[in-house]
Order: C-alpha cells, then sequence, then structure tokens
C-alpha cells in the first residue's frame, strides 16, 4: 500500500461491523439447518465427507467480500504530484571580487582569496534561480564570467580565480564597480546586485568610486560591500623569494570601511566586514537571505484511482460463495 492514500477513510469504520456479523453467524449457524430427532442411529450409514466441515467456508468468503467493498468505498488512489517552478521575480547578481596581492594575506585560512572562493561557491549553489556574473579587479578590472544561468560555467570561474601578472597589481574600487554595474545596466531583471569585496584602500584606476556608486544608483542597482580581513595585523605577502615562494610579514590591515559604507548606503545596499572565515561566511548567508528570489510553484496531481479491482474482486468472492452453495453444498442447506 506504499504511495496510496484514500479518499474517504471514514468507511474504514464499517469495519467495526465485521466482528458483530461474525459474532452473530456463530450465535445462529445451528439453527440455519433443520434438525430430525430420532431414538437411534444404528440403521443409517456413516460418512466421511469432509463437506460439513467446509460449509464455513462461504461465510468466509462472504466476510472477505465485505472487506473488499469496506476498502473499495474509502477510494484508494496513488498520487503523482508533478512540480514545476517559475521564477517570477529574477536576481542577477555580480561578485567583484579584488584579486590584488593582499588577498593572499593569510588572517583567513589557508588565505582570504582561498576562502572567499569557497564561500562564493556556495553563494552561487544556493541562488539555483537566479543569473550570476563574474568581475575581478586589482588596478585595473575585467569581466571573467557574464550574468549567465548556468552555474556550473560560475563555479569553474570562481576556481580559477587567483592573483597573477594578468592584472596591474593595486586596488582599484572604482573601476571594479564599475565594471560590474556595466554589466548589468542592460539587465532587465527586476533586481539587480553587486556584490563588492576588497581588502584595502581604493589606491588604483582611473574611475572614482564614490561616482561609480552614483551610476550604480542611477540604474537601480543595489550595491553589498564587504571589507574582509582581520582587525589588527595579519600576515601579508611583501617579496617573491628566489625559488617563487611568497615571502610573508606581519603588517597592520588596511579597509577604507567608510568608503565602504558609503558606497552601499548610496545604493540602498549594505555594508559588512568579514574577519574570519566564519564571519565571511556568515556574510554571504545573509545576503542570500536578503535578496530573496519569487518563485511560482505550480503542482500537478495524477490521482490513480485504485477501488476497481477491489470491486472486482468482492463480486467474485460473491459469485463464487453463490456457485459453492448452489452446488457443492446444496444438499447441505
Amino acid at each position: 500500500m506504499k504511495n496510496i492514500s484514500f479518499l474517504h477513510p471514514e468507511f474504514f469504520w464499517l469495519f467495526l461491523v465485521l466482528p458483530v456479523v461474525i459474532a452473530w453467524y456463530f450465535w445462529k449457524r445451528n439453527k440455519q439447518s433443520a434438525t430430525l430427532k430420532i431414538s437411534s442411529v444404528k440403521g443409517f450409514k456413516g460418512t466421511t465427507s469432509i463437506l460439513p466441515k467446509l460449509k464455513p467456508l462461504l461465510f468466509v468468503l462472504r466476510v472477505l467480500a465485505l472487506s473488499a467493498m469496506i476498502v473499495a468505498l474509502a477510494r484508494p488512489q496513488s498520487t503523482d504530484v508533478t512540480n514545476k517552478t517559475r521564477t517570477t521575480s529574477g536576481i542577477d547578481i555580480v561578485m567583484a571580487i579584488d584579486v590584488s596581492g593582499s588577498m593572499l594575506a593569510k588572517d583567513l585560512k589557508p588565505n582570504r582569496m582561498e576562502a572567499l572562493k569557497r564561500v562564493a561557491s556556495e553563494f552561487v549553489k544556493e541562488r539555483p534561480n537566479d543569473r550570476i556574473g563574474l568581475v575581478v579587479y586589482a588596478a585595473e578590472s575585467y569581466t571573467k564570467t557574464p550574468v549567465t544561468s548556468d552555474k556550473a560555467v560560475v563555479l569553474e570561474a570562481l576556481k580559477g580565480v587567483k592573483y597573477d601578472n594578468v592584472l596591474q597589481d593595486g586596488t582599484g574600487i572604482g573601476v571594479g564597480l564599475a565594471t560590474a554595474v556595466n554589466r548589468l545596466k542592460d539587465s532587465k531583471a527586476k533586481s539587480k546586485v553587486v556584490i563588492l569585496l576588497t581588502d584595502g584602500v581604493n589606491n588604483a584606476g582611473f574611475i572614482d568610486p564614490r561616482m561609480a556608486s552614483e551610476i550604480a544608483k542611477e540604474y537601480g542597482i543595489k550595491v553589498y560591500t564587504i571589507g574582509i580581513g582581520t582587525n589588527g595585523m595579519a600576515e601579508f605577502p611583501y617579496a617573491i623569494a628566489p625559488n617563487g615562494q611568497f615571502l610573508f610579514r606581519m603588517m597592520q590591515v588596511e579597509i577604507d570601511e567608510k568608503l565602504m559604507k558609503e558606497i552601499a548606503a548610496t545604493t540602498d545596499g549594505k555594508y559588512f566586514r568579514a574577519t574570519s572565515n566564519k564571519s565571511l561566511e556568515n556574510i554571504y548567508n545573509e545576503i542570500n537571505k536578503l535578496e530573496k528570489t519569487e518563485i511560482e510553484e505550480m503542482r500537478y496531481f495524477n490521482y490513480d484511482e485504485k477501488y476497481r479491482p477491489l470491486v472486482f474482486l468482492a463480486l467474485g468472492l460473491l459469485v463464487l460463495e453463490i456457485l459453492l452453495r448452489k452446488t457443492i453444498f446444496r444438499s447441505f442447506i
């Protein structure tokens, strides 16, 4: 009876009548056959037939038929549910990630960049109904992935985010934000969001971050800003050894939180500070909750009625009982 439901389960109360019927049968069965009293049976030939012992089988068939009818009245049916979802208010999101050398600092484990990639990947997986793009920036910026609904492409692009010599080192918050805004300005989505992450102070680029935030506001783009880095000192890369490995030393963490807060406030966004792996994860979880996608779910129910076989079974049992009563057990009635 797996995956079977009953449309009218109240009919199962009729099973309470069956014990009464069975008790009535046992009380009346000795009166169902005619009796003849004689002084002696010596003149009668005995019989070894088992038919008299099988006579209660007729009642058993009738009880089984009644049971099948009760179950049939309860309308057993299996239900096949098909779900279809439709995004009614999609969100386009661009993650602008700082890939300057300071993102290799080890205050987050194993470093800021790897911690970010792991958390951002989980964020992408939890936004199946939205389109997401990826912009990377240092002193310059470029679009690593345009806004797309193909999450596999975005996740693969995130894996490839790293510090290299493709971009001039530095922190150009303005160019990073401007590139992200450029990816969203022509979007038809009802909600457009930039998640701008940096670990430093704007010291490069030819676009003023405040001007970029004003442009974002004009296009109705909300900017969530994240400053990544612990409070105080952290291990920063300061040189490259002859073997190609980075050399680290303790340095003061500098994040222009005032600028990041201004950008967020201008665009009706919010500023966050990530000082650890856990706080970074919590920030992305909060953004995930703040930016809800409206989804319309349509459920289609396909009902498969199961009562018909029970009705045929009940009729078959009743017909069998009548046939046996009119044939094999006829002389005993």
